[in-house]
């Protein structure tokens, strides 16, 4: 994982980058991490500048594996919702897809902002949304308006 810089960043920014960056490196499993606001823009990523090594495949795009992973956040986000108002379900709070070569799991904060996780096929999904619960917890009351505005523009500024 490409640790991104936290230089200039608010008290509240790093400690979202840092239980970002613990989920990825102590949950077994784990491959990459994305938050994504409620318009679909990238806040946060595990791998803000696509990680060493990746295969070509995988770093296609502005951001990457980072750019992948946000755009299929937000895009399950919108259709589950879509499909929790028709079935009236009420609000959506996770959506988990499991493929062949890993799985995607996407959990609402309560700010409307998407925690996302790609991770292996092999990963303990029980502890996987155990961890993704504990950092939708944490991270809820200090997506602000402002972090928000900061993340985007920090993201903005990553090579």
């Amino acid at each position: 994982m490409t640790a991104p810089s936290t230089y200039g960043l608010s008290t509240q920014a790093r400690n979202l980058q840092w239980l970002l960056t613990d989920l990825v490196e102590e949950v077994p499993g784990v491959n990459s991490v994305a938050v994504v606001s409620s318009d679909g823009l990238l806040l946060l990523s595990s791998d803000p500048g696509g990680a060493a090594g990746e295969s070509p495949a995988r770093t296609k795009g502005p951001r990457g594996a980072s750019a992948d992973l946000a755009t299929i956040v937000s895009g399950l986000g919108s259709l589950t919702t879509g499909a929790a108002d028709l079935m009236e379900g009420g609000a959506v709070k996770q959506t988990m897809v499991a493929m062949e070569y890993g799985s995607v799991f996407v959990m609402a904060i309560s700010d409307g902002s998407l925690l996302g996780v790609h991770a292996t096929p092999d990963c303990d999904m029980s502890v996987v949304a155990y961890h993704m619960a504990l950092f939708v917890g944490r991270a809820g009351h200090v997506l602000t308006p402002e972090v928000r505005s900061e993340l985007r523009q920090s993201m903005e500024k990553t090579p």
